[in-house]
């Protein structure tokens, strides 16, 4: 019998991601699991050269970690009106790997992620974040494809 009892839910704060937010929360409500949501902030470039241009990178970094913390309570409550009981994580680094880790350190039985569904030459470049997913999580993975019309 399948048994889930922990769902990972990514986000990247865009409309298919929502989707996949309501997959993992249908999914959650089935089978009686607990749910978390993770967003990863990307890996910031060095500090500039230019002696002349003045950037903290850890200040940067605490503003960013805190927006990106206050948006994702807010998802939250916007999707989880009825109070239900629903964790957030940021991550920090590639988005993939970051994925996998947290799903990894959290004992995930399921991550549910959304797919842009983004073909081609950029596909081919910079692949997908969902298809590294799928390919390296230690659990099942839900890929929910935006619907193109």
């Amino acid at each position: 019998m399948l048994t889930i009892k922990k769902i990972l839910c990514s986000t990247d704060f865009s409309e298919p991601s929502y989707k996949g937010l309501e997959y993992a929360k249908d999914l959650a409500a089935l089978f009686k699991a607990e749910l978390a949501v993770a967003y990863v902030l990307p890996v910031l470039p060095h500090q500039p050269t230019d002696p002349n241009i003045s950037f903290s990178i850890p200040e940067y970094e605490r503003i960013l970690h805190k927006d990106s913390e206050e948006k994702l309570q807010s998802i939250i409550k916007q999707h989880f009106p009825d109070g239900s009981k629903v964790r957030a994580i940021i991550g920090h680094g590639n988005a993939a790997k970051e994925i996998v880790r947290i799903a990894e350190e959290e004992k995930s039985d399921l991550i549910v992620i959304a797919t842009h569904g983004v073909s081609g030459w950029h596909h081919f470049i910079v692949g997908s974040v969902a298809e590294k997913v799928i390919r390296t999580a230690p659990c099942p993975v839900f890929a929910v494809r935006e619907h193109r019309t």
